[in-house]
């Protein structure tokens, strides 16, 4: 284990009956933490989350499917697994099909929505939940017990321009506001979200910022940069996480270094074959993806708000490259740009090399540092107000 990394114990503790109602040895509060599947960004910024709810000897359950089951499962062993039903989005292979590929799936997102809240109700009733932490999960809002929001989208960017954005904030704080509290993962100053987590008009129920989230907040070693290595992470929903896959593969063949290529794909068992200089995973545990971070010139990525947490944790120089149509990406990578903290490239006009010709001449400045205890102090408070 490197040095800095804190030891957790994910053990659960036995439970008994306090006031007529099952809780755990001590009388902790028991908490349901669930992640969207839309990505693994969801998940990985739930995991400190988690590290503090353990710290305050709560009862952690988790919720979820298929990768994020798999990445949780793998950060967290000894807790415990419900199974809940994701969203299963699928992107289209273009940015022009991606809002028409959105609005034919609405439907089932409904649906999806629908199920998770009935859902909820029946675990709540099984497992005598104290409170729900939801990642994203529009149905996980319950009448009986506190739940909470987590978003850093207040203000979502459309493609049909500001009419519909404001329809859309309208519709997302509908659901919003059917939660107790709103926990926004950014600083309330000088964040990394720009306008999406610092929007005009904020939600009707309590909206708390709790600073950036990383899960390698705790893995602090010496950064032990190569001059000639890459890192790509790759992540987001099919077809377009493959589209750029196949984009960097072949590539990645005319580039004079090494290079690691994690896939972000957990839960597949096929792998594609390394060579002595570039390296392939399907997946990497969060220790060892620290180590590659660390260890690269530059990360090239998708745009994605938790990866950018992660980079500016880690203060690392990175090469964005949005999600075709993924209007939220395509914001963050140039609202990161114009401010130096990120070089962005459409994945359209993405070349390796000219791509890294271009980061090496590039004015890249740090990340701000989130050195606030914003998270600490917003579950104490969270925990100390549940019913005894």
């Amino acid at each position: 284990m490197s040095p800095g990394i804190k030891k957790i114990n994910t053990n659960q503790p036995d439970s008994r009956k306090t006031n007529g109602k099952p809780r755990l040895s001590g009388g902790q509060a028991r908490i349901l933490v669930a992640p969207l599947d839309w990505g693994l960004g969801h998940a990985t910024r739930c995991i400190p989350i988690i590290r503090e709810l353990l710290a305050l000897d709560c009862g952690v359950w988790l919720a979820g499917e298929a990768a994020q089951e798999v990445l949780l499962r793998e950060e967290f062993p000894g807790l415990p697994f419900l199974q809940l039903e994701g969203y299963r989005a699928r992107y289209a292979a273009s940015a022009a099909g991606l809002l028409w590929q959105m609005l034919l799936q609405a439907p089932r997102f409904l649906q999806i929505i629908k199920n998770e809240h009935a859902w909820l109700k029946k675990m709540v009733a099984e497992y005598h939940f104290d409170a729900v932490i939801s990642d994203n999960r529009f149905g996980l809002y319950h009448k009986k017990i506190p739940t909470v929001f987590i978003t850093h989208q207040l203000a979502i960017k459309s493609p049909l321009g500001k009419w519909s954005e404001r329809l859309i904030q309208k519709r997302n704080y509908s659901y919003i506001n059917r939660f107790a509290e709103c926990w926004i993962p950014d600083e309330e100053k000088n964040g990394l979200a720009g306008i999406l987590s610092h929007p005009g008009t904020m939600p009707g129920i309590p909206a708390k910022y709790i600073g950036s989230l990383s899960r390698f907040n705790y893995y602090v070693e010496e950064n032990k940069e190569n001059n000639k290595h890459l890192l790509f992470i790759l992540s987001g929903p099919e077809p377009q996480r493959s589209l750029l896959e196949d984009k960097i593969v072949h590539e990645i063949a005319h580039y004079n270094g090494t290079a690691t290529i994690v896939r972000g794909l957990p839960s597949e068992k096929s792998l594609l074959p390394s060579t002595n200089m570039i390296r392939f995973y399907n997946h990497l545990p969060a220790e060892e993806l620290e180590k590659e971070i660390n260890k690269a010139a530059y990360v090239i990525s998708r745009s994605g708000y938790s990866t950018i947490m992660d980079m500016a944790a880690l203060q690392k120089k990175t090469i964005l490259i949005p999600t075709p149509g993924q209007t939220e990406q395509e914001y963050l990578a140039e609202y990161l740009t114009e401010k130096k903290m990120a070089l962005c490239i459409s994945q359209k006009n993405f070349s390796l090399l000219p791509a890294i010709a271009k980061a090496t001449s590039f004015s890249y400045q740090p990340f701000p540092v989130n050195t606030s205890d914003a998270l600490k102090k917003t579950i104490s408070s969270f925990i100390q107000s549940l019913p005894a």
